[in-house]
């Protein structure tokens, strides 16, 4: 059974919203992998989506943040193996994306076709996959350009990893 303390701190740091991504909580990402007691410490265990990520001092930050306002003491460990994957993305949280205007990703990370771009995306507006890729890169390293040629909307699209 898991001790009152530990569901306190999960929930505090579970709430903490993606920096890049607002509208998702690190939970919703899949890269909060755990927290747990140590003595009077809450430790919180967190993967970046990739190593390079530019948020992941900023979310390392506010899970501590979070935790301290929850009145733990906190402690952050980077969780580098395994390598985070968007198979860890939440249904909650591809629904939040979607609902958001990002379609989530369409494809497993294991899916040969996904990791050569060759994945049809379905826009998050009209769910239509008649879309085309405007841009490896959209306003994230972790997100593509896309456009709905059905409805002519632009979009993101979270890239499988």
């Amino acid at each position: 059974m898991v001790a009152e303390p530990q569901l306190r701190a999960w929930a505090a740091a579970a709430s903490v919203p993606d920096p890049e991504v607002p509208c998702v909580t690190v939970e919703d990402l899949g890269i909060l992998r755990w927290v747990r007691m140590d003595g009077e410490v809450a430790v919180a265990g967190v993967t970046p989506t990739y190593s390079g990520c530019p948020a992941v001092l900023a979310i390392e930050f506010a899970v501590e943040a979070a935790l301290r306002d929850a009145g733990f003491e906190a402690r952050i460990e980077r969780v580098m193996t395994p390598p985070w994957t968007t198979d860890w993305v939440t249904p909650e949280g591809r629904e939040k994306l979607r609902a958001y205007g990002i379609a989530p990703p369409a494809e497993t990370s294991g899916s040969k076709m996904a990791l050569f771009g060759e994945t049809a995306v379905a826009c998050p507006r009209c769910a239509s996959e008649r879309t085309e890729r405007l841009s490896e890169f959209g306003s994230t390293a972790c997100k593509a350009q896309y456009r709905c040629i059905a409805c002519g909307e632009p979009f993101d699209y979270f890239k499988c990893i």
